[in-house]
């Protein structure tokens, strides 16, 4: 583990903050805490974390409007840890532009694997470790330079649309990808009954990749709010 990736937690209930933070720190981790939203952004601005750990249930602010002040000037990670269980909330926070929603309780593994996959991404952002062009998992192969995919070394031919759709999620592998976010990405803002085409063209999608499609493998349906590709090998 790179001792210098650096986690900012900003979470008021000290006991889960400090559970976070042990956790973090038998990883490598280096460590910050914060226990409310206003010392939070000065910790943000002065220590430049590379990742951040947010609860939106702050006693002086919203974490929500942290999420987009942090987003006006920076892309790092953003995952929010939240007791909010609503849909809604979690779509609203991936849309201001987290990168991951986590809902309390949650375990010290699914916390350490969703941290995981935000230093993967934020080792490509900049520019360490191997750059590649095809995305690799369990099987399915993506190569974006020939625009080509393979499962279990056998073509599959995609539409230019299914394709655009597939491409999208994988170079955001792990990380969920709302609806409006495909949408907006692959037919613009102003297409007519969005969803029900997100719908089709994935249900189309899954019938050439995965061998199940009522059982999925490497696309799941976050229900109610997007899609996420399965993490890269």
């Amino acid at each position: 583990m790179n001792t210098k990736t650096s986690v900012l937690i900003i979470e008021d209930e000290k006991n889960i903050c400090d559970f976070i933070a042990t956790a973090l720190l038998n990883q490598d981790y280096r460590v910050f805490k914060s226990y409310s939203g206003t010392d939070g952004i000065s910790q943000i601005t002065s220590r430049c974390p590379d990742i951040l750990l947010l609860d939106l249930g702050l006693p002086d602010m919203d974490g929500m409007d942290i999420i987009r002040e942090v987003r006006q000037w920076s892309s790092m990670p953003i995952i929010v840890i939240s007791a909010r269980t609503q849909e809604e909330e979690k779509v609203l926070a991936l849309d201001a532009g987290a990168d991951d929603y986590i809902t309390k309780p949650f375990g010290t593994s699914e916390l350490l694997a969703r941290i995981r996959t935000a230093v993967r991404h934020l080792s490509g952002a900049n520019g360490q470790g191997n750059q590649t062009h095809t995305f690799e998992a369990h099987g399915l192969v993506i190569d974006f330079d020939r625009r080509r995919i393979f499962v279990h070394d056998q073509e599959v031919h995609l539409t230019q649309v299914e394709y655009k759709i597939v491409s999208m999620l994988a170079k955001n592998s792990g990380k969920v990808i709302t609806y409006d976010t495909l949408i907006s990405h692959v037919w613009g803002p102003y297409a007519d009954d969005n969803n029900r085409i997100l719908r089709v063209n994935m249900a189309n999608i899954r019938r050439k990749l995965e061998q199940n499609p009522a059982q999925p493998e490497y696309i799941f349906t976050e229900i109610g709010i997007g899609y996420r590709m399965i993490d890269a090998d």
